[in-house]
């Protein structure tokens, strides 16, 4: 069933345009992450959800009220049930973590506030911290008090605005994969704001791709890795390159030769055209492959390496762009012989990504 339902949403401040007609839907107990640069429109979108701005265009619906249309009715924010967690935790300093998180039940009476918001922070781990003020708490456990206040008042849609910004990545990773499980265990859906490709894709259900106030791809993070749908977005969703080709008679003249097409690829018209890999499609010319699936090879230039802990990257140079390649169980020593010399790789074909060299304006934002 669908909760959230956005048609052709407009929005402009002065002479700038922030939307342009974005219409999405939003399903009961889902993860949709909204993915994209800064500028995109992201959290524009967010805000009109959250009755912070007005719609200039279009309309919105939560389940089967109107919330807002242009020139039409407006439900505020109070009177939307939704739940809102910021980057930047937005806690009373003077209240401990428990009162902050029973501070919006108010209603519901002194007891049955604290004892639910004792059970919210239980939830998000903070159970032997509830009297602590936020000056004696971390930053990942500010996040998660802020949370459980969001979580705390059963929203009917969770809002969140790039929470995990302010923390380092080893935290970040753990308090994301925290708000999926809590957010799927309350059964709640969940609109999540980020322009950090790997939260999304390791958090969502569905993840859209936004530039330019425009909506690029919605799409399960599988379709979006394995099908970009512009250049834009797989550049955005960590592809390499990028590497100009010509298909010619389902052959691709490529900077490291001339090499055959994948099927999928020959059924393009000839032309120009841009192309991206994925990392997982770059091996070394030892690395196993099944005997039907087709191969390129192509000589790099080594450029160095990289130790981390037990694991080796190459520093390499595909004519012209610069890559890691991951060296499983590789000595350091070895690597360091190989730096100034060239290698071979084996491109898995069939992970190419091929897209017109002629780009829209909304592929080059960014």
């Amino acid at each position: 069933m669908t909760l959230l339902h956005i048609d052709s949403a407009r929005k402009r401040f002065g002479a700038t345009i922030a939307l342009h007609d974005v219409s999405l839907q939003l399903q009961e107990g889902e993860i949709l992450c909204l993915l994209g640069p800064s500028g995109s429109g992201k959290t524009t979108l967010l805000r009109l959800v959250a009755g912070l701005e007005r719609l200039d265009g279009g309309s919105m619906r939560l389940d089967t009220t109107v919330v807002d249309a242009a020139h039409g009715p407006f439900l505020p924010p109070e009177q939307r049930q939704l739940g809102m967690v910021f980057q930047d935790y937005a806690l009373w300093p003077h209240l401990s973590a428990l009162d902050n998180v029973a501070l919006p039940l108010h209603r519901l009476g002194r007891k049955p506030s604290r004892e639910r918001a004792r059970a919210m922070l239980a939830d998000v781990g903070l159970a032997d911290l509830a009297d602590r003020h936020p000056h004696a708490l971390s930053g990942g456990q500010q996040q998660r008090v802020a949370l459980a206040r969001a979580l705390a008042v059963r929203p009917r849609l969770l809002l969140c605005d790039e929470p995990l910004s302010n923390l380092d990545a080893g935290l970040r990773e753990e308090l994301r994969d925290l708000i999926g499980r809590v957010v799927r265990e309350h059964g709640i859906s969940a609109l999540y704001i980020t322009h950090d490709h790997r939260e999304a894709l390791a958090l969502a259900d569905r993840v859209g791709v936004m530039a330019q106030g425009r909506l690029l791809q919605l799409s399960t993070p599988r379709d979006l890795l394995r099908h970009p749908a512009t250049a834009f977005v797989a550049r955005f969703t960590g592809a390499l390159g990028a590497w100009p080709v010509r298909l010619l008679a389902g052959r691709l003249q490529a900077p490291w030769g001339e090499v055959a097409a994948s099927p999928a690829q020959a059924q393009q018209p000839d032309g120009e055209y841009t192309l991206y890999l994925r990392a997982s499609a770059l091996h070394l010319s030892h690395a196993h492959f099944s005997g039907d699936t087709p191969c390129w090879s192509a000589q790099a230039r080594v450029l160095g390496h990289l130790a981390v802990g037990e694991h080796a990257e190459l520093r390499i140079d595909l004519f012209g762009v610069p890559l890691r390649l991951p060296v499983p169980d590789a000595r350091p020593e070895a690597l360091r012989q190989a730096a100034g010399s060239t290698i071979t790789l084996r491109i898995a074909a069939a992970q190419a990504l091929l897209y017109p060299a002629t780009a829209t304006t909304e592929e080059l934002a960014g």
